[in-house]
């Protein structure tokens, strides 16, 4: 089972995206969508923490930077699953659990 953390929203994919991969290996935007061979506008999105991470970006991230398509789309699910957690918590603490024996 995944730990999402509950103290802090997780970082965007974009966020690590830039950090650890573009800024240190010098690639800007417009060099990661034209090799990935996606709309430049796509990459500014995710970037900008105005859209997620895809499979097909997963897989194609992963191509390129050596990882794994599910690096990717891990960090997608965690920041998901935390928004997921703090929009429907009230009505999970209201659910009764049932478990088989």
């Amino acid at each position: 089972m995944m730990n999402i953390p509950t103290h802090r929203e997780p970082s965007h994919p974009g966020e690590i995206l830039r950090e650890e991969y573009l800024i240190p290996l010098g690639i800007t935007q417009a060099t990661l969508a034209k090799d990935l061979e996606i709309p430049y506008q796509r990459i500014n999105e995710i970037l900008n923490k105005k859209r997620g991470i895809t499979p097909s970006t997963a897989l194609r991230l992963a191509s390129y930077f050596k990882t794994t398509p599910d690096f990717w789309m891990n960090l997608q699910m965690r920041l998901d699953m935390y928004h997921a957690m703090k929009k429907e918590g009230k009505l999970l603490d209201r659910i009764q659990a049932r478990v088989s024996s």
